[in-house]
């Protein structure tokens, strides 16, 4: 019986005659973790009224990571087979760290708004990742409305930086590849592992980097935070880079890397939001448009058809 087989005779991957069911179910929790993501920058910017931002970016993994201890002890989990540490190793360094850290020191340069909306070149990444490393094999029409959707997105980032790259930008566009490989990698695991072990446990693999960043920041720049510094802290800690990543994960493993990643192209635009409505940011009317285009763009990509193969080796 092949890892794919017992997965679903497990459960944790639907067989093909429910596919459409898994489709619905998988679409529905990869929505749920991307709304749960799409708080993460407000969040974030609220830590930074009283934290540095590498204690941010970095400190979330530590405290997520002593959350993640918890849930696989009181679970009992067992460490997972020597096979998949270094797939482990990669969600470590892509989400468990990178990603968080990179964002969190670009964001005070770039804006909420504006790290909303790049963020949202992470579905193509994925999609290709998901390729690269799970075998998926998405139609030409998926890739053609993904780029456009892509597209939509660096136009809207362009033109809200003034058509300039910021320095920040160059860190997200660092941050982006690095979020798309710890996405696609725990999506593959979480076909053999459950997805909330797959997180938990990519977290705890994080602590050798995180932690000794936390304690240099923490020395550096000792935090003063504040209740809302406080709030926003607890947020990415917990929900941003933990909980968050249960629905995810459980959704790219059972609905598709690629189709379910493309859900993420609403992200920006409910960070955009919310940085509007909880941050009073300002928003153009154009956004708009440029949310019915994107959401359009996400309709067509879980309308396409994506095979699903071997890993390659």
């Amino acid at each position: 019986m092949t890892v794919q087989d017992s997965a679903i005779a497990n459960g944790r991957v639907a067989a093909p005659a429910q596919a459409s069911v898994a489709w619905t179910a998988g679409s529905g929790w990869a929505a749920l973790g991307v709304l749960a993501f799409s708080f993460s920058f407000p969040a974030t910017h609220l830590a930074l009224e009283g934290m540095a931002p590498a204690f941010v970016g970095a400190g979330r993994s530590v405290l997520g990571a002593i959350a993640a201890g918890a849930f696989l002890l009181v679970r009992r989990v067992p460490l997972p087979p020597r096979s998949t540490w270094p797939a482990f190793a990669l969600v470590a360094v892509g989400v468990g760290i990178g990603f968080g850290l990179l964002s969190a020191i670009a964001l005070p340069s770039v804006g909420v708004a504006a790290t909303g909306v790049v963020t949202g070149l992470l579905p193509l990444g994925t999609a290709v990742m998901a390729t690269l490393r799970a075998g998926e094999r998405p139609a030409s029409t998926f890739w053609v409305a993904s780029a456009v959707g892509t597209s939509l997105v660096i136009g809207f980032a362009l033109a809200s930086g003034g058509g300039r790259i910021r320095p920040g930008d160059i860190l997200l566009l660092v941050a982006l590849p690095l979020g798309a490989i710890g996405y696609a990698e725990g999506g593959r695991l979480s076909r053999e592992l459950p997805g909330w072990q797959v997180i938990c446990w990519a977290l705890v693999f994080a602590l050798p980097i995180s932690l000794p960043v936390t304690i240099v920041s923490a020395l550096r720049s000792p935090p003063h935070p504040g209740a809302a510094s406080l709030t926003g802290f607890a947020y990415i800690s917990l929900v941003s880079v933990l909980l968050g990543f249960f629905a995810w994960y459980r959704g790219l493993a059972t609905a598709g890397i690629a189709r379910a990643s493309q859900l993420q192209l609403a992200q920006p635009l409910l960070t955009l939001v919310w940085a509007a409505v909880l941050l009073h940011e300002h928003v153009a009317l154009g956004t708009l448009g440029v949310a019915a285009g994107i959401l359009a763009c996400v309709a067509a990509t879980q309308r396409a058809r994506v095979s699903r193969g071997v890993r390659p080796g």
